[in-house]
């Protein structure tokens, strides 16, 4: 046989590793977990290193929703929103038993699960439009910022501002008509939830797979490796089912530890209500931040709140998983229009985060998996959202679509 019979694989060159962020990054989540460890406990400690374990796998997967939405509406490719689907789906198989226990090992289980409302409707909505403005969903923003960019950094600090002005106006959202929460597990048994839930993302995957067929004649495949050997695990980049699964396992083992599913947004809120407190707001004496869980987050460190040491940790894991990929921080100039629509786009993703009890991780990812039906109506909602943010993004020079 001939090479051209056997043509060798077109691999990436090989990843020269970013030493200085790096060493940082590496010494920060080592340091990180022994310091949330003596501070607080083992477990708040293991929060950590799990967030770390998440943004080193959104990072080389370069898993966001944003991204997987936009392509399915612009270029009819649904291969990120399929990936998605079963993401949620072995997450949903694990969760929905786990949280009908209600508790295992002492440790109690709670779902996410909100109401079902016009706050979530709207909440959502609002969040879909910003997160295609801002480039970056709750996830994409945190491992997109601990990969070095500037402009998501842009995003990251109003989607604080936006989330801070959210729990000031929530409880008034709140009294518009709604009912109250629906767990699927609760109203028509686990195993029919589980059945049901795995049918409407099968049914979601399905539709995106006619369109794609309808309009390539195919599906897009999985890409090959990009690297020789098993290079690829600290180099990237990996690929979208091997890192959809491996989400949907760490989000199983956050509930576990945390006793909730993964979320992001709440520490959004909370850093900023501590911000604006130190610049002489009174927050606490806001009604959010006067019920129980709020007060008690508000009143405590940020170390002692499970979802912010774990956005820290993704941070972290996402700049190492950029360095040993010899990508971090790339340099590049960001046009003024960009940062705009970076600083729309977070006030909007964290408003409509706090309207609608989460984001693509809280609300959708883990209100889908809990059996919760305001996760689906968060999605419907969030969708058109992105839709309208997919038309928006050629006015700020951002791709979308063609204007003629």
């Amino acid at each position: 046989m001939t090479d051209a019979a056997f043509p060798r694989p077109n691999y990436l060159p090989p990843a020269i590793p970013d030493r200085a962020p790096m060493l940082v990054a590496a010494t920060a989540l080592v340091a990180g977990f022994v310091l949330i460890a003596w501070l607080v406990d083992l477990r708040q400690g293991s929060l950590f290193v799990l967030g770390g374990l998440l943004g080193a796998t959104l990072y080389h997967a370069s898993f966001g929703f944003t991204g997987g939405w936009r392509r399915m509406v612009v270029e009819k490719r649904g291969r990120g929103m399929r990936a998605q689907m079963l993401m949620i789906a072995v997450a949903a198989v694990a969760m929905i038993p786990l949280l009908a226990a209600g508790s295992l090992g002492g440790q109690a289980l709670a779902p996410a699960a909100a109401p079902v409302g016009v706050s979530v409707l709207v909440g959502a909505a609002i969040f879909g439009l910003g997160m295609q403005l801002g480039g970056g969903c709750g996830s994409g923003t945190l491992f997109t910022v601990g990969g070095g960019s500037s402009r998501m950094l842009v995003t990251l600090a109003f989607f604080i501002v936006g989330a801070v002005v959210g729990t000031a106006h929530l409880p008034w959202w709140l009294a518009l008509p709604s009912m109250p929460a629906v767990s699927l597990g609760n109203e028509i048994g686990i195993g029919s939830a589980i059945l049901a839930t795995l049918a409407a993302l099968g049914l979601v995957a399905l539709v995106t797979a006619l369109i794609e067929r309808r309009v390539h004649g195919d599906l897009e495949a999985e890409p090959a490796p990009a690297r020789p050997g098993w290079t690829w695990i600290l180099s990237g980049p990996w690929p979208l089912v091997g890192a959809g699964v491996l989400l949907a396992l760490l989000n199983v083992a956050t509930l576990l530890l945390a006793g909730h599913p993964w979320s992001v947004t709440f520490g959004f809120g909370l850093w900023g209500a501590k911000a604006a407190q130190v610049a002489g707001i009174p927050v606490e004496t806001w009604a959010f931040w006067n019920w129980p869980g709020p007060q008690r987050a508000l009143s405590s460190s940020v170390l002692a709140d499970t979802v912010s040491v774990m956005n820290f940790g993704i941070i972290l894991g996402a700049g190492l998983a950029a360095s040993l990929a010899g990508k971090f921080a790339p340099k590049a100039a960001v046009p003024f229009l960009s940062l705009l629509a970076a600083a729309i786009g977070g006030i909007l993703m964290g408003y409509g985060a706090r309207l609608s009890f989460g984001c693509n991780i809280g609300a959708l990812f883990s209100g889908i998996a809990s059996g919760s039906l305001h996760g689906w109506l968060w999605f419907a909602a969030a969708f058109a959202g992105s839709w309208v943010g997919i038309w928006a993004r050629p006015f700020f020079g951002l791709d979308g679509f063609a204007k003629k």
